[in-house]
């Protein structure tokens, strides 16, 4: 928030978007193309209109936090690097996004 960022929070999270928050999103790798992200109960987004898109897939991610633990990014990375190993896509048949994309019901790359 003190590089011109905004927060606020909605359900079960807490969003940062705009400003340093934008700047950071942007330089992930894709993250031109990354509307938002999770960690924990923390979403961060490059504007108010990525998270209003990606609230719903983003929330999936919540409650994966919530069901996993602390197993959780481990369990994300490892599912990413076995899809990848068997040729598939690292990013997209990742179970974990499989979920939150079908309950999301969009084809959208978040």
């Amino acid at each position: 928030m003190c590089f011109g960022g905004r927060a606020r929070i909605r359900g079960r999270a807490i969003e940062f978007y705009e400003g340093g928050t934008k700047w950071f999103v942007q330089r992930l790798p894709h993250g031109q193309f990354t509307l938002a992200l999770t960690l924990g109960h923390t979403i961060l987004g490059q504007t108010d209109a990525s998270l209003d898109i990606s609230r719903n897939h983003e929330t999936v991610h919540i409650l994966q936090y919530e069901r996993w633990g602390p197993l959780f990014l481990p369990a994300y990375f490892l599912s990413s690097i076995y899809m990848w190993l068997v040729g598939r896509r690292f990013y997209r048949d990742n179970p974990f996004e499989r979920e939150a994309y079908n309950a999301d019901g969009g084809e959208h790359d978040l």
